[in-house]
């Protein structure tokens, strides 16, 4: 893991101090099982642990297996059919707000991003203390969540 200052992302190529691109606070590269935090994590250790969680996860979903993955797929699938506002994180907001009935339908992967941002940012909200202004999504789904990550561990430990 790595730690460099103001990180952006500009055509899928992380940056540190350029101009260019959207800002992040971190990046997963997952075939070489490296991770970059932005160094401004390091003033504020509840965000840092909350991002740490959600990118540690992204290593989780790519060894989950299919049948868990798209056990969630169905959970959100459903959330976005009774059209549920809100996620637990902007990671997986930016890109829900994005979606389309093509992309639900044809499982493009504009929304299986989605589907693992999701994943990502509920496993942060789980293993994370205390509220963020980043959850918006509703009590309701928000348990239904919680309950399949209580499921999910239950099933012994998680695989990175």
């Amino acid at each position: 893991m790595d730690f460099l200052a103001d990180l952006t992302v500009f055509r899928r190529k992380l940056y540190s101090r350029s101009p260019n691109g959207t800002p992040v606070h971190a990046a997963s590269f997952l075939t070489t099982r490296r991770m970059v935090l932005d160094s401004g994590l390091l003033c504020n250790q509840q965000e840092l642990h909350r991002i740490l969680i959600h990118e540690v996860f992204h290593f989780a979903w790519v060894r989950l297996g299919n049948p868990r993955r798209f056990d969630w797929e169905r959970l959100v699938g459903q959330e976005v059919a009774s059209r549920a506002r809100g996620e637990l994180g902007w990671s997986a907001e930016s890109r829900k707000i994005l979606l389309t009935s093509v992309d639900v339908g044809n499982r493009t992967p504009r929304w299986r991003h989605y589907i693992c941002e999701s994943f990502c940012d509920t496993a942060a909200w789980v293993f994370t203390p205390g509220e963020h202004e980043e959850y918006t999504l509703s009590s309701r789904y928000r348990q239904r969540r919680r309950l399949w990550f209580n499921s999910f561990v239950g099933y012994g430990p998680i695989p990175l």
